[in-house]
């Protein structure tokens, strides 16, 4: 079956994801640890609390102090996840994760639910459009963000068994099941969805649905469409993005500010390059409201009926 005929109506969260996954890798290997901040039914740590206790450790509200546990945690063999929301493990975390776990380039991973717009009606305090644009500027890190229940599954596997600091980034809301449980992945490799032969779209994360959709569109209307999933926009699979050049245009579609994010280590790339032309399509550099997640992905443009439309102008149809 083609990509374009995947069913989209199966739902599940990413961070659902990361707390099957945990529990099975720390079931594997002992010294998997994880350390909460008091918020473990949100993040899907519970069942890891109940079946893994003696690997478990909550620290109340207090982020920073889990950073520097995870990091002493890291300095004795262990592997720790810290689990939290993204707004607070990369901003309230950030000195710690610069200053005491990439530094001294420690085997900590930071895994954030309530990724990107997802939070929704928490409203723009809780919505992190900063997290990986922040994160990727530190030397050591690895910055991830799956499209849907079985990459993401398969991408804190992979974090589990590379050393060095790791950003998992997951979904509070649900999204679709792009992927079959059976699908490999390599972290810093692009996973090419669709070839094509007119434009390239570089989805990451949730927006990897809205490219999928506008991909099916486009080709109704007689618009091949080259699709990567960029599942890791550090390291970035420069590669793939200097493929994508032979087709002269490229959109970047992402759920966090447009600012130092996916869109713009695509530019890095093509600016380096010196050829080539891309247009970012995500949150447009400023804060969320509370409103429905759907409501907001409209308000930045990130949506099906945008990327179409930008696909068409980029052509000149």
């Amino acid at each position: 079956m083609s990509i374009l005929e995947k069913d989209l109506t199966v739902k599940k969260a990413t961070r659902e994801a990361f707390g099957d996954e945990i529990v099975k890798l720390g079931k594997e290997n002992k010294d998997i640890y994880v350390i909460d901040v008091d918020i473990a039914k949100s993040c899907k740590t519970s069942n890891f609390i109940k079946q893994l206790p003696n690997q478990h450790i909550n620290v109340g509200i207090a982020e920073q102090n889990a950073a520097g546990i995870a990091a002493g945690l890291a300095t004795t063999g262990k592997i720790p996840f810290v689990s939290t929301y993204a707004v607070f493990g990369s901003l309230r975390m950030a000195e710690q994760i610069r200053q005491e776990i990439c530094y001294p380039n420690l085997n900590v991973k930071i895994a954030c639910s309530h990724g990107g717009l997802t939070p929704a009606n928490d409203g723009g305090s809780h919505q992190a459009i900063e997290d990986m644009g922040v994160l990727r500027s530190f030397p050591n890190m690895t910055v991830i963000m799956g499209a849907d229940y079985y990459s993401t599954r398969k991408l804190v596997e992979q974090a589990s068994k590379i050393y060095g600091p790791v950003f998992l980034r997951f979904t509070r809301d649900t999204v679709p099941m792009i992927y079959n449980e059976n699908e490999e992945f390599i972290i810093g490799k692009a996973k090419q969805l669709k070839q094509g032969e007119d434009i390239a779209i570089i989805a990451n994360g949730d927006t990897v649905r809205l490219a999928l959709e506008a991909a099916r569109e486009l080709e109704k209307e007689g618009i091949s469409v080259k699709l990567l999933d960029m599942h890791t926009i550090k390291p970035l699979d420069r590669d793939a993005v200097v493929e994508c050049l032979d087709l002269g245009n490229i959109i970047t579609v992402e759920d966090h500010n447009i600012l130092n994010g996916l869109g713009s280590a695509v530019c890095e790339v093509v600016a380096e390059e010196g050829r080539g032309r891309v247009t970012r399509i995500g949150v447009q550099d400023q804060f969320g409201q509370s409103a429905p997640y759907e409501k907001l992905l409209e308000l930045n443009g990130i949506t099906v009926e945008n990327i179409v439309q930008t696909a068409k102008r980029m052509l000149g149809k």
